[in-house]
C-alpha cells in the first residue's frame, strides 16, 4: 500500500512538473517563431544565419535594456 502512495504521488509530480513545463514553452515559443520564420523566407543559409544571429542580438540587447531599466527602478 505505502508503494502505491508512493508511485501515485510521484505521477502527481511527475504531472505538475510537465504542466509547468509546457507553460514555459508556450511563453518562449512566440519570440523564437518570428526570427525562425523570417530566416525560412528565403535567401541563402548565410543570409538565414545572419538574420538569426541579428534577431538573436537584437533580442539580448532588449533583455539587457530591461533589466537595467529593472535595476535602476529598483533603487531608491
Amino acid at each position: 500500500m505505502r508503494a502505491l502512495f508512493t508511485l501515485i504521488g510521484l505521477l502527481v509530480v511527475v504531472a505538475i512538473v510537465m504542466l509547468a513545463a509546457k507553460k514555459q514553452l508556450q511563453a518562449v515559443a512566440p519570440s523564437v517563431l518570428p526570427a525562425a520564420s523570417a530566416a525560412a523566407a528565403g535567401g541563402t543559409v548565410q543570409q538565414q544565419s545572419q538574420a538569426i544571429q541579428q534577431q538573436v542580438l537584437q533580442d539580448v540587447n532588449r533583455a539587457l535594456q530591461q533589466g537595467a531599466a529593472r535595476a535602476s527602478d529598483a533603487q531608491p
